[in-house]
């Protein structure tokens, strides 16, 4: 497939070319403190590619320099894919919001929720069902085992829900088996709903969550880089982390992505380079369709990036002040109040290893941060999306 953004000068794009060296040094100054091995930034508005650059090296233990199409594991930057592939079975008629999961996956049909009786822990029927809506924003009351150190959080670590060997089948099952964290849509928390939804993806479909993916999705898109195993022919573009954390020395472990995995996670398991991941953040920004391929009516896009949470309380501190949660992405509620440059309505979200991504519907900009360094993610996705945002000059 032909490009489909094509590049341009940051000035004719409204971006000072001066402003954005800022963010070549930044980041440059961080690869040489050693406190990056390296990176991919991309920035695209108005629908060309302003900047799109790869800094540092691809693996710190060689000498390679990264390349702009290095491929980087993008962990939670699946679920909004994934999020998108449960969208167009709605679209099609094959699932709506409002279905208790159970009428796909039986297993979930009884929940039952973890409360305290006189410094007891015991288990109660859940008040409801769990629905698809709780699963693409995170209010099914599900957790994942490092959100916390509760007798749940350890149960959750006890059932090796992450066992390389089990299937997405095997996932649910394991998972069903364990109580919630709280009551169905009662509260926002971060959790495991999106592997639930890959697995919801394979029983509607009748097919495996990397085959709908790549059939639905990323074919259609020209995403052809995007997949939950990197093939041996292209081994050697793979971004690594440092082996050891620069700040803690603690050692640092990512999947392995050079053989297939029996369980293809909704949530997290997808592999991607800055180009692949650019076109379907183009075709959010451009309301559901790309090159001439529409997967979504723009009415579906402007539901699943408006906040879904309302007054629901949230917890922990991925969501920042001032944010609320759609259907696969977290939404800027408002131009203030959050500790950082942004704009109302603005959705993203990033991995674990320390990828991210924006996009801005009213800036008509989307950028991308492409890296592998878990320990500093949270510093880097706020750097990046500072500089960015200075870059803008109209």
């Amino acid at each position: 497939m032909t490009a489909v953004l094509a590049a341009a000068p940051p000035e004719s794009v409204g971006i000072s070319p001066e402003r954005l060296a800022r963010l070549d040094a930044a980041l440059e100054a961080e690869i040489e403190g050693r406190k990056l091995p390296g990176a991919v930034a991309m920035i695209a508005r108005r629908g060309r590619v302003a900047h799109f650059k790869a800094y540092g090296r691809l693996d710190p233990r060689q000498d390679a320099p990264m390349p702009k199409d290095a491929i980087f594991r993008i962990y939670s930057m699946t679920k909004p894919v994934v999020s998108v592939a449960v969208m167009m079975l709605v679209e099609e008629g094959r699932l709506l919001l409002s279905q208790p999961v159970s009428m796909h996956l039986p297993e979930f049909a009884s929940p039952q929720v973890l409360v305290e009786n006189d410094g007891r822990f015991e288990t109660a029927p859940a008040g409801r069902a769990i629905t698809v809506h709780d699963l693409l924003r995170h209010t099914a009351g599900f957790t994942y085992q490092f959100m916390g150190a509760s007798p749940l959080h350890q149960r959750y670590a006890a059932a090796g829900l992450f066992a390389r060997g089990k299937t997405n089948a095997d996932f649910t099952q394991a998972l069903a088996a364990l109580p919630l964290l709280r009551q169905p849509g009662t509260g926002w928390a971060y959790s495991h709903a999106t592997d639930v939804l890959g697995r919801l993806v394979e029983v509607v479909t009748g097919r495996s969550l990397g085959e709908h993916l790549r059939e639905a999705i990323f074919e259609p898109l020209g995403m052809a880089e995007t997949a939950f195993h990197v093939d041996a022919s292209h081994h050697h573009r793979i971004a690594e982390p440092f082996a050891k954390d620069p700040d803690s020395g603690a050692p640092v472990s990512v999947f392995d992505v050079r053989s297939p995995s029996a369980q293809e996670m909704g949530g997290a398991g997808l592999t991607s380079t800055a180009a692949d991941y650019a076109r379907f953040m183009e075709m959010m920004l451009s309301g559901g369709a790309l090159g001439g391929v529409r997967l979504l009516g723009p009415k579906t896009v402007r539901l699943m990036t408006s906040d879904h949470l309302g007054a629901l309380p949230v917890t922990g501190d991925l969501l920042p002040v001032g944010h609320g949660f759609g259907l696969g992405f977290a939404v800027r509620l408002q131009d203030g109040v959050a500790a950082g440059a942004g704009t109302a309505g603005q959705y993203f979200w990033g991995g674990l290893a320390g990828t991210s991504f924006f996009i801005d519907p009213k800036e008509q900009l989307h950028a991308q941060l492409m890296i592998q360094q878990p320990g500093r993610r949270d510093h880097y996705r706020q750097l990046f999306r500072e500089l960015v945002y200075a870059a803008l000059v109209d």
